[in-house]
C-alpha cells in the first residue's frame, strides 16, 4: 500500500485539490453538491468549510500533495446519534489499499470524537463495487440495499447502506 497521511485541509491545498477533484470520475460516484466541473472557487469554499472542526474532514495526503478526501459529518433529529461517513480519491491512487484504511482511521477517530455517537454509515451506489468493497475490509456491514432511489448522471443508482457500530 502507498503511504499517505490524513492530516487537516490547508488553504495551500487548493491547487491539488483543483486538480484532482476535476477527475469527472470524482463526481461520477458523489452527490450533485460536488461540484463539476471542479473550479478554484468551488475548492475555496470547500477549504474554509473543511477547517472548520466539525463536521471533521480529512485531507489525503500522498507524498506531500492533496489526493483526497475523507470526512465524518454528524446528524441531526432522529439520526443525531449517527455520523455519515464520505470519501473520494484521486484515479492514480485507486485499488492500492488507502481509502479502506482511511476508513478504519476515520472510524476509530468518529468514535473517540463523538462520544455520543453509535453508527458510522456510508451509503455507496450499487454499481460502485470498489467502495463497497472497501467499506467491508474496513469492518463496515451491510444494512439495506434501497432499488433505484438516486438519480445520477440521468439514471437511476441503487443506494447501498452500510454502517458500523460503536465497539463493546
Amino acid at each position: 500500500m502507498v503511504a499517505f497521511e490524513l492530516r487537516p485541509f490547508r488553504m495551500d491545498d487548493l491547487p491539488a485539490l483543483v486538480k484532482h477533484a476535476s477527475d469527472a470520475t470524482v463526481a461520477a460516484n458523489l452527490t450533485d453538491a460536488f461540484p463539476q466541473p471542479y473550479t478554484e472557487e468551488s475548492g475555496r469554499w470547500f477549504l474554509n468549510e473543511a477547517m472548520k472542526e466539525v463536521p471533521m474532514r480529512r485531507c489525503i495526503d500522498i507524498g506531500g500533495e492533496c489526493c483526497g478526501a475523507i470526512g465524518l459529518h454528524p446528524k441531526a433529529d432522529l439520526w443525531r446519534r449517527n455520523l455519515e461517513l464520505g470519501y473520494w480519491l484521486a484515479k492514480e491512487h485507486r485499488g492500492k489499499g488507502i481509502i479502506t484504511e482511511a476508513i478504519k482511521q476515520m472510524m476509530v477517530l468518529g468514535f473517540a470524537t463523538f462520544p455520543d455517537i453509535v453508527r458510522i454509515y456510508a451509503t455507496p451506489f450499487g454499481s460502485n463495487i470498489a467502495s463497497q468493497r472497501a467499506l467491508e475490509k474496513a469492518g463496515f456491514q451491510l444494512e439495506a440495499k434501497l432499488s433505484g432511489t438516486l438519480f445520477k448522471l440521468g439514471r437511476f443508482e441503487d443506494e447501498w447502506i452500510y454502517a458500523v457500530r460503536r465497539p463493546g
